[in-house]
C-alpha cells in the first residue's frame, strides 16, 4: 500500500522545486513558502460533509441510496482537488530571484529577479494577525507574471525581512544610514567665478623720438 502512496506523492503531490533552480549558477533556496494551514479549512469541511453523506446513505431506502453515495464521491473529489491545488502552490525565495510554482496536472512557473522587485506590501487582515498569516503584494514588473499577489503566507513579517536582506546584500538599495547621511549633508556652495582685475597704473612716457626736419 505504501508503494502507490509513495508514487503519488512523488509524481503528483511534489512540486519538484529543485528542478527549477540554476544549480550551475550557484542558486540555492533561501525559503520555500507554503500556504498557511487556513487554506485547508474549506477542504476539511467538505470532507466532513462527504462523510455525513455516506452516513446518511445508511438511513435512506436502498433504491435511492446511490444518490448520497454519488454526492459523497463528488464532494470527496472536490475537497481532495482543492487541497492538492493549495499544496502544490509554492512561493520560493532564492539568493538570485523569487518564483512561484503552481498547478497539479499543468505546471505554471512565474519568476522574477531580485533586481526587479521595487516594493513589497504586507497585508495582514484582522483574522490573519490572530492566526499568523498575511498577503504579499509586489509592486514591480512581476505583477504581469502571476507574482503580484501571494496570498496566505505564514509568518509574513519574517518572510518580508528575508527578502529585504537579499535586496540589501545584492546592493540594490542604499542602507538607511547612507540615505540619512545623504539627506543631512548640506549642499556645497556654488563656486564664485574669478574676475581678472587689471591694475590702474599711470602710463609712463617713452623716450622722445627724433623728427626729421626738411631743409
Amino acid at each position: 500500500m505504501t508503494g502507490p502512496i509513495r508514487w503519488f506523492a512523488r509524481a503528483i503531490a511534489d512540486p519538484k522545486i529543485v528542478r527549477h533552480l540554476l544549480a550551475d549558477e550557484g542558486e540555492v533556496v533561501v525559503d520555500e513558502v507554503r500556504h498557511h494551514w487556513v487554506v485547508y479549512v474549506v477542504p476539511v469541511l467538505e470532507f466532513l460533509v462527504a462523510l455525513g453523506l455516506l452516513v446518511a446513505m445508511l438511513f435512506v431506502p436502498v433504491n435511492i441510496a446511490w444518490l448520497p453515495f454519488a454526492a459523497a464521491l463528488v464532494v470527496f473529489a472536490h475537497a481532495g482537488w482543492a487541497a492538492l491545488n493549495e499544496h502544490m502552490d509554492r512561493f520560493v525565495i532564492t539568493n538570485m530571484r523569487v518564483f512561484r510554482v503552481s498547478g497539479v496536472l499543468t505546471k505554471k512557473v512565474a519568476t522574477t529577479p531580485i533586481a526587479r522587485i521595487l516594493d513589497i506590501t504586507v497585508d495582514k487582515p484582522f483574522i490573519g494577525r490572530l492566526l499568523g498569516y498575511g498577503h504579499f503584494v509586489f509592486e514591480s514588473a512581476a505583477q504581469e507574471q502571476g507574482l503580484r499577489d501571494i496570498r496566505y503566507v505564514g509568518k509574513p513579517d519574517q518572510r518580508d525581512l528575508t527578502i529585504q536582506r537579499l535586496l540589501q546584500r545584492s546592493g540594490l538599495r542604499a542602507t538607511a544610514k547612507e540615505t540619512d547621511e545623504e539627506e543631512q549633508e548640506p549642499p556645497k556652495p556654488a563656486p564664485v567665478p574669478r574676475t581678472r582685475v587689471r591694475a590702474n597704473h599711470p602710463r609712463r612716457p617713452g623716450p622722445p623720438t627724433a623728427r626729421r626736419i626738411r631743409p
